[in-house]
């Protein structure tokens, strides 16, 4: 492993990259510090301390901690993932944008994702402005003076630097992608997650100097790393189907004839159910504690350590995970697809008989997936309620957080580790000579 890690040094193609990388990740960081101008950050701070452990304390471990300081990235790069998630959910619904992606014309869904995170950009942003203008709707609580000028120019200073921070990272999220190592955007939501870490471990800290319990510290240490080993083992698992191509004589040449497999992941929506989840249980919570008859279950609902959120949030992780298959796996076109190149399952016939096998294999392995995937989601509010620990670091025991830290550190793994292996060098999970070498 350590080897490896030299390795990467000696190959000059693949250090600037990991240098022209890391020269844009510290880019990224200084975005989520630089604040917003006009706000009082340290009211801010003690604002997002009161409320820890809900909605704003997640948003805020994404930006890096940019939403504490109100900075100019404080949007970070989600309202580009949520563009994008738009985007692809329309794509399956609306046949222009499902005839560009079948073309392959990713440029042109590219821009209008650009243009959708602009727009978002301007209503979040707006959003921000009128909030922090009014944070006694955040908690009842005296605080001191958030915005001590308020006002039209406040709101139009946010949504511009706001909106021009997130699309300079959606930028360097971009360079960091076609010139750099690993997905750009999927690395800055990584490092802004692992930027909490220690904050994390001084709140972890100040917990076991308070509970003063050395056993059941040493039980979370066993119980993250066996969370970690699972997410591990979710998000490598798929199910290979078999395929075999017939053989055909073009001319003089023989093409197919090999057999090869077809993998299928186990947790083929990622995160995206979780994501879903959180963000429709906001509303009916906001809504019902509106009302006087329905406040008390709004109360409950908007409490992540409640039976009834933990419930009602598992159930939709469920739901989710097959509304995700269901929309973007297509069964009949990759039966079609198989057909037209002269695949076919063994056993099964072209077309729809292969379809129908799909299917079904589909929605057998999304089942173990969905319930993985929820029990991961739901470890860091079990920790919550149960051991008293800090939002900050139960979050790291689970749920969304993790789950991207483990896929993206694992992509990029493999593609270090596929310059690596080009060169003649040895990857991080390869021990001893390669076969092709000896």
């Amino acid at each position: 492993m350590l080897s490896a890690f030299a390795n990467t040094f000696k190959i000059p193609e693949l250090r600037s990259r990991i240098l022209y990388t890391l020269g844009l990740i510290f880019a990224v960081r200084i975005v989520a510090i630089v604040p917003v101008p006009g706000v009082n950050t340290e009211v801010l701070r003690a604002l997002v301390d009161r409320v820890s452990g809900g909605l704003m304390a997640q948003i805020d471990m994404f930006s890096g901690g940019a939403l504490s300081n109100f900075a100019v990235g404080a949007l970070g790069i989600m309202p580009y993932i949520s563009a994008s998630i738009i985007i692809q959910l329309m794509t399956a619904v609306i046949p222009a944008l499902e005839k560009l992606a079948r073309e392959g014309d990713r440029q042109t869904l590219t821009q209008y994702t650009r243009y959708l995170t602009l727009v978002l950009c301007v209503v979040q942003a707006l959003a921000a402005a009128a909030a922090i203008e009014n944070p006694r709707a955040w908690t009842r609580e005296p605080i001191g003076v958030l915005v001590p000028q308020p006002g039209l120019p406040f709101r139009l200073m946010t949504i511009l630097t706001m909106t021009t921070g997130t699309m300079i990272i959606m930028w360097l999220g971009e360079q960091i992608t076609a010139r750099g190592i690993g997905n750009g955007i999927s690395l800055i939501i990584t490092i802004n997650i692992v930027s909490r870490i220690p904050f994390a471990v001084r709140a972890g800290y100040e917990w076991y100097r308070y509970s003063g319990n050395g056993f059941m510290l040493a039980t979370l240490g066993v119980l993250l790393i066996l969370v970690i080993m699972g997410t591990i083992a979710l998000t490598q698992a798929q199910r290979k189907i078999p395929i075999q191509y017939a053989k055909r004589v073009v001319g003089r040449k023989v093409y197919g004839g090999q057999s090869t497999y077809m993998p299928l992941r186990i947790n083929y929506s990622g995160v995206m159910p979780i994501i879903f989840a959180q963000a429709i249980l906001m509303f009916p919570a906001a809504l019902f504690r509106r009302f006087g008859p329905t406040m008390a279950f709004g109360e409950a609902l908007s409490r992540h350590d409640s039976f009834l959120y933990i419930l009602i949030f598992g159930l939709m992780i469920l739901f989710f995970s097959y509304f995700w298959v269901s929309t973007q796996f297509n069964p009949l076109r990759i039966a079609d697809d198989l057909k037209r190149y002269g695949g076919y399952v063994p056993g099964y016939r072209p077309g729809r008989p292969t379809a129908e096998f799909l299917d079904f294999t589909m929605t057998r392995i999304t089942f173990a997936g969905a319930v993985f995937l929820t029990v991961i989601a739901v470890i860091p509010t079990l920790i919550t309620r149960h051991f008293g620990l800090d939002y900050t670091v139960s979050s790291l025991f689970g749920g969304t957080s993790l789950l991207i830290v483990v896929g993206v550190m694992l992509d990029t793994m493999r593609q270090v580790e596929t310059h690596l292996l080009m060169r003649h060098y040895d990857g991080f999970l390869t021990k001893g000579r390669l076969h092709s070498r000896r």
